[in-house]
């Protein structure tokens, strides 16, 4: 069964509350690792914590969220198993599950619309890994 995590930063924190509700109006379910509010925190104690959940059933997947989504996407793939993706837009979410099995998605909320960010993690959990010759590709990372 697979699980969706689901953290920020505090530049993230209400792109996160949106996409929860997003979640919950799909009836997908989630764990929220925090924060619990917009007051500052580092990214990395967050991107950290939820990569270490993530790694730990290949069925787990997550959804980080930071101003730009680059923090978080360098901090989760300082793990191994994690194949965190930064995503701008429709074709790079597709492409990212498709051919790169990428079980975190990182999300900027300062360069993404509410609308798009939603689309892409839409897309993001709809998606998924092609197999095939992508297979030998992720087994060298």
């Amino acid at each position: 069964m697979k699980t969706i995590f689901i953290s920020s930063d505090h530049a993230g924190f209400k792109l996160k509350e949106i996409i929860k509700n997003y979640l919950i109006i799909k009836k997908i379910k989630f764990q929220d690792l925090g924060p619990n509010d917009d007051s500052r925190v580092d990214y990395p104690d967050y991107a950290h914590k939820l990569a270490r959940k993530v790694k730990l059933n290949k069925n787990n997947i997550g959804i980080l969220v930071c101003g730009s989504g680059m923090g978080m996407n360098i901090a989760a793939n300082r793990h191994n198993n994690i194949r965190a993706a930064q995503c701008f837009n429709l074709k790079s979410t597709k492409l990212s599950r498709l051919h790169n099995d990428a079980n975190i998605i990182t999300l900027g909320s300062r360069l993404l619309t509410k609308k798009n960010a939603l689309s892409c993690v839409g897309i993001f959990l709809d998606t998924k890994f092609e197999g095939g010759r992508h297979s030998k590709r992720i087994k060298k990372i």
